[in-house]
């Protein structure tokens, strides 16, 4: 009998495997990094092999914890950091260079020469994307055009590209499926998120031969099966998502008007759309494909924060403020408030709603009196004030009035970052017990389509509340917070001038 689903999350520092039984209880986890490679600022890289590697050691590591066979698991499920591009070989499976991470910002200029060249709309109308170095077209054409003889391979047929979902579905299935799903293809700007298609008028535009491409499959779907070298049993590979869609499933985000906000290395909101309606407007929020499922799409506006919850990380690592970063909380809350400082973490520039890649960290407002504790609260602020700028675009883009925001991730488990952002956002904030929602979503995916969980009325009722915070604070104060983060905003905007 089948007890479990395991959900490989494969993330931007670490890889892990989760153990769920069908009352979504976490049973085992195995977690460990890997190597983050910074060959010049703004330039961000992952060594695909060590990524492979690592998520397979953990795999094998979740299901010895508990003592698990292979034929106790009903299937897996797959969730990852989005965008970061792996090229490989399809016949050595090596990859011809390292894995160019989401973060990277090294065809920034290119991306602006397709905006001055007015791109933009052509763009946008297809993808739903504004035109960003942090999306993987850029990023493969760079492959194609630096690394010696890649663009003569691809166009012999010889080079695939993937997502991380792909290259692990690849590697676990020993070369048999080359596929993605639709949330992740819609984050590449070479897939057309209304004809649900690789976009041919794209693939010209970034140069990029279609032979390269995976197969686009629905996420709660048939991936293929782990090959038997690997693991006994022939366990199907049965949901893939990338990260955040897979977050907002988890979270049951499941009907139009739902949202939710994760807050892990970056912050990423997604607003539940519907079916069949992709929405895409002029505007600087990204229309994206949040799941498909059963034969129907479903649509999600995101705004997406580039450095959310790695400002703590920054505070522990680069200032030295605190040992681990769960200290933040009470360095932070050893002052009543921020004391006039006000932190942009812009390290790789600005994400959504003001897409600037120039754009760099900056901090105002010190004094004499200025401390560490200020520093602290200020980096935490400047989470939620970076969420609260992307829910106000979404909320004109779509004309949602939103009435709560489901958190998941991280540092949604602190409480006084919780606190400050249902306050700056005067919405009810809402914080489910199981926080792995990224993980959970993507075993919902595979768990509904192997009868694991027969519906997604099973799934709304297995979530539940672990702590609501509502908004306490006047408006004026409110107010005030919010007008000098945006003062903050444009100093960080205009660092250069």
């Amino acid at each position: 009998m089948t007890k479990y689903i395991l959900s490989i999350d494969s993330g931007t520092t670490s890889c892990r495997a989760i153990l769920f039984d069908k009352n979504v209880n976490i049973r085992s986890v195995s977690q460990r990094e890997f190597t983050q490679i910074f060959p010049q600022p703004g330039w961000v890289e992952h060594d695909a092999n060590e990524i492979w590697s690592t998520q397979f050691s953990v795999i094998q590591e979740a299901i010895s914890k508990v003592g698990a066979i292979p034929k106790e698991i009903c299937a897996f499920g797959i969730t990852n950091q989005r965008e970061t591009t792996v090229v490989w070989n399809k016949h050595t499976g090596k990859p011809v260079y390292n894995a160019i991470v989401w973060q990277d910002r090294r065809t920034a200029d290119y991306c602006k020469s397709l905006v001055d060249a007015g791109k933009t709309s052509f763009i946008k109308n297809k993808t739903g994307l504004v035109i960003d170095s942090y999306f993987s077209a850029t990023k493969i054409k760079w492959i194609l055009d630096n690394v010696p003889g890649a663009r003569t391979s691809a166009e012999k047929g010889d080079l695939l590209f993937g997502t991380i979902d792909t290259w692990l579905i690849w590697n676990l299935t020993r070369g048999q499926v080359h596929a993605t799903d639709p949330s992740n293809a819609s984050r590449t700007m070479i897939f057309n998120i209304v004809t649900k298609t690789w976009d041919d008028t794209l693939l010209d535009l970034f140069n990029i031969p279609k032979s390269m491409l995976p197969e686009v499959r629905e996420s709660s779907g048939d991936f293929g099966s782990v090959s038997s070298d690997l693991l006994p049993g022939n366990i199907k590979i049965a949901g893939v998502a990338g990260d955040q869609q897979a977050a907002t499933f988890g979270q049951a985000c499941l009907k139009p008007g739902m949202a939710k906000n994760t807050y892990g290395t970056g912050c990423f909101m997604l607003l539940n759309i519907g079916r069949e309606n992709p929405l895409v407007k002029e505007d600087k929020i990204l229309t994206t494909i949040a799941w498909g499922r059963k034969g129907h799409t479903t649509y999600a506006l995101e705004g997406s924060v580039f450095v959310g919850g790695a400002v703590v990380q920054w505070v522990r690592d680069g200032l030295g403020l605190i040992q681990k970063s769960s200290d933040i909380e009470a360095l932070a809350n050893q002052e009543k408030d921020n004391g006039g400082v006000y932190l942009v973490p812009a390290f790789v520039g600005l994400g959504a709603p003001y897409w600037d890649s120039y754009a760099r960290g900056t901090i105002v407002g010190l004094t004499r009196g200025s401390n560490k504790s200020h520093i602290a609260r200020a980096a935490l602020e400047s989470i939620a004030f970076q969420s609260y700028d992307v829910l106000q675009a979404m909320t004109i883009s779509s004309g949602t009035n939103l009435k709560e925001l489901r958190v998941d991730g991280g540092a949604s488990l602190n409480n006084t970052l919780m606190q400050f952002q249902a306050d700056i956002l005067n919405k009810k904030v809402v914080r489910p017990t199981v926080v792995e929602t990224t993980a959970l979503g993507v075993a919902y995916l595979a768990g509904l389509f192997v009868d694991f969980w027969a519906s997604a009325e099973e799934i709304e009722a297995l979530w539940k509340v672990d702590q609501t915070f509502e908004p306490r604070m006047s408006n004026d104060q409110r107010d005030d917070l919010i007008g000098n983060w945006q003062k903050a905003i444009e100093k960080a905007k205009n660092w250069v001038d």
